[in-house]
């Protein structure tokens, strides 16, 4: 699997979300921050998401367009997403994780700089950090993707908890001048 780039350019898709609507990648109208996670019940990847729930308005505010990936199933994220006010995709196969250049690791999970979040998303939302099916070395990757399908900025996670945060995004998409 080849890894994206600064300067690649994505294919448009039309991707379904778990509420059964469509997202554009690319956007037409705005950057697009496409994020994947690991699976639905991770507690990192819990409470990461929900730092970008609780900045959702800064994001539009800022012409970005959220969407993030998990490698669970859409009824398993509907569990944990329901209510979300962006763009969730169910990626099981991992199809997109592939077509990124996104793949596991077993640094995600025995690198030290994940534990504290571990815990502490384990004690916020008290779920399983464990989906039948879905392995525990996912490693997290993060997209910045311009209106003309560009690649603008990159991330690849080292280990679960190693993503950019809400300020990063925004930071970057400004910097950029893609917003």
């Amino acid at each position: 699997m080849a890894k994206i780039k600064t300067g690649d350019f994505i294919v448009p898709q039309k991707l379904q979300t778990i509420s059964a609507t469509h997202v554009d990648i690319p956007a037409a109208q705005h950057v697009t921050h496409i994020q994947f996670r690991r699976f639905a019940s991770c507690p990192i990847c819990s409470l990461h998401i929900h730092t970008f729930i609780e900045r959702h308005l800064d994001l539009v505010a800022t012409g970005i367009q959220e969407i993030v990936v998990f490698h669970s199933t859409q009824d398993e994220m509907l569990k944990y997403g329901s209510d979300v006010p962006f763009a969730m995709i169910a990626d099981p196969t991992k199809e997109l994780y592939k077509a990124f250049g996104i793949e596991p690791s077993v640094l995600s999970i025995i690198n030290p700089a994940a534990w504290a979040s571990g815990v502490t998303g384990l004690l916020k939302f008290k779920q399983l950090p464990y989906e039948k099916g879905q392995g525990l070395f996912g490693l997290p990757a993060d997209f910045l993707i311009a209106k003309t399908g560009e690649v603008i900025a990159v991330k690849y996670g080292a280990h679960a908890d190693d993503h950019w945060e809400v300020d990063e995004v925004i930071t970057q998409a400004r910097q950029l001048a893609v917003v």
